[in-house]
């Protein structure tokens, strides 16, 4: 027994450390000089930390720009994904519609899709509608895209909540979209913002569309616009570092902030689906 839950605390402490070394080295490394960081051999604490890469970061390239544009696009396209999801979600865990199975089914096929198949019909339609270079150019895609696990994770969460709420709220005067967002979605929070999140965090972190949709650099998201600091014969690692964990901040402010909630809705909707 005891040798069964070493092991146990070996895997977990495995599992820790493979995901925050890479962050942490990061950090350590947006902290050092370049002449620091080649030297041998290697130092894993900064001898002389230095807060310079990071003003670097914002006076090199307009990364408090490329910062904005990733804000507005991963929060309109979560918005839009949340709004239609939990319309979708609705109809499929109250509504007795045909094929609902068949539908499910299609939800989930589609979300497997991988993204580089659908990249020149998405270039296609987005020049047609002169989109391209906008920010329409990628919050649709984006909210599309999140659309599939969004309406899975709410529907598992819609299908728990007795109907007898949206009756009473209906007799009292709401309409059946009014009980949805009145009295379904408040109940199904942990839901809501587990998929809330998980489509910010897609958004936020996606970059083939990004490259594809964003030749301007005014233009450009976090995730294309840090490509920018490397240069022809050069790859500035601590100041490419130091924009790194820039962009790094508003996930883990999100998750701190939501933990709760999200670890919650992800083990609440694995038991109910």
């Amino acid at each position: 027994m005891n040798r069964c839950r070493a092991y146990l605390w070996l895997a977990g402490g495995l599992v820790v450390f493979n995901g925050f070394f890479p962050a942490l080295w990061i950090l350590l490394t947006s902290l050092k000089t370049e002449a620091e960081l080649i030297q041998l051999p290697i130092t894993w604490v900064p001898a002389a930390p230095t807060l310079m890469n990071y003003v670097r970061a914002f006076r090199d390239q307009p990364l408090a720009l490329f910062f904005l544009n990733s804000v507005i696009v991963a929060g309109v396209s979560t918005a839009l994904a949340i709004l239609v999801s939990a319309l979708a979600a609705y109809a499929i865990a109250r509504l007795h519609i045909p094929f609902r199975n068949l539908i499910l089914s299609a939800i989930i096929t589609v979300s497997m899709f991988p993204l580089i198949s659908l990249m020149v019909p998405l270039f296609k339609v987005m020049r047609e509608l002169s989109l391209l270079n906008t920010y329409l150019a990628l919050i649709l895609p984006y909210a599309v895209l999140s659309l599939p696990v969004c309406t899975l994770v709410m529907a598992s969460f819609f299908q728990d909540i007795p109907p007898d709420l949206e009756a009473a709220a209906m007799v009292d005067g709401c309409s059946r979209v009014g009980a949805l967002f009145k009295v379904v979605v408040p109940l199904a929070a942990p839901g809501v913002f587990t998929a809330g999140i998980l489509a910010f965090v897609n958004a936020w972190d996606e970059f083939l569309l990004a490259l594809t949709m964003m030749n301007r650099v005014s233009m450009r998201t976090l995730s294309v616009g840090i490509t920018l600091y490397q240069g022809e014969f050069a790859f500035p690692w601590p100041l490419i570092s130091a924009a790194l964990i820039i962009a790094l901040v508003p996930i883990c402010i999100i998750i701190a902030v939501f933990q709760e909630r999200v670890v919650g809705g992800l083990t609440a909707g694995g038991v109910k689906g």
